[in-house]
């Protein structure tokens, strides 16, 4: 999943960036409204943390934007106004949560799992594909009754798939939701960690639920 965090404090941003890097998000990390606005033009996020008190502007401006223009992207406002009329105008401008500073990392992180399982394609709570399954609350995967340990990296890869399972995902795709704007490699990172992937997957006797599709990408089947 790919975020985009818009927080100017010099401090807080980048460690809210490194909290979110490390939960398995790609994360993208600007301080205004311009280059917030200049991101989301260019790049489809998956949510947007925001602050409203940013040096251009009102951060409120990018929430009603991101709606207007019917992005599928959740927006979870990070900020210290605390009334009830702050909070009612954030959520009726378009905002799916609204959390106040200061905060412990362990809610927003809570808080954005939350707004990310949301319907904006009709996605249930746990992915399933055959006898795969992945919790993004509990960030567990099984095959079968067998827990299967991954990387951040490849938890979100194999979220990705799942999220859009029954097509083919190409290389490009994932390198735009999986890894942030600071990533120069090639495509090539994307089938090193597909690779390792499917090795952790794979049980004998079945089936690997990673299909690579030579020349476009990869595919799981359909989730139920």
């Amino acid at each position: 999943m790919r975020v985009l965090l818009v927080e100017d404090d010099p401090h807080l941003g980048p460690v809210l960036a490194r909290g979110l890097r490390e939960e398995g998000y790609a994360t993208d990390l600007v301080t205004t409204v311009a280059d917030a606005d200049l991101h989301l033009a260019v790049h489809e996020y998956d949510a947007v943390v925001l602050d409203l008190g940013l040096p251009d502007g009102d951060g409120s401006v990018l929430s009603r934007q991101v709606r207007d223009r019917g992005l599928p992207t959740a927006v979870l406002i990070l900020t210290a106004r605390s009334t009830l009329s702050d909070k009612v105008a954030g959520l009726d401008g378009g905002a799916d949560d609204y959390l106040v500073k200061p905060f412990d990392h362990p809610e927003l992180a809570a808080r954005l799992r939350a707004v990310l399982r949301r319907p904006r394609s009709v996605v249930g709570p746990v992915l399933e594909a055959g006898d795969l399954r992945l919790d993004p609350a509990t960030r567990t995967v099984w095959r079968g009754a067998v827990v299967i340990p991954l990387t951040p990296r490849e938890f979100a890869l194999l979220q990705y798939l799942l999220t859009h399972a029954g097509r083919v995902v190409s290389r490009s795709e994932l390198l735009e939701h999986v890894w942030d704007a600071h990533y120069e490699g090639g495509s090539n990172v994307v089938d090193a960690h597909v690779a390792n992937l499917r090795r952790k997957l794979d049980v004998t006797g079945l089936q690997n639920p990673v299909e690579t599709v030579r020349g476009v990408g990869f595919r799981i089947g359909p989730t139920r």
